[in-house]
């Protein structure tokens, strides 16, 4: 499975529920960037996808986008093939 990345803070109900998603879909880990405990990663998220909201995903080396984008993606069959290695 290809790695995970998510930039999220503490309190966003749409990081909670795209790592629910991603665990329904068995990703077992998620490397999970803190954007509320380091500024410094908010502005090179903001850099680097062009958003200020979080979640912010990468899978492998694709910007998946956020919550709402990770749903259509799943709901269009294209999370699982994304995923795959």
């Amino acid at each position: 499975m290809k790695p995970v990345k998510m930039y999220t803070t503490q309190v966003c109900p749409y990081c909670v529920r795209a790592k629910a998603l991603l665990a329904q879909r068995g990703v077992a880990q998620i490397e999970e960037i803190r954007v509320d405990l380091d500024p410094a990663q908010r502005v090179h998220m903001m850099a680097i996808t062009g958003q200020r909201t979080v979640p912010q995903i990468y899978i492998g080396d694709t910007h998946v986008g956020g919550c709402d984008d990770l749903v259509a993606l799943d709901r269009a069959g294209g999370l699982m093939p994304l995923l795959q290695t």
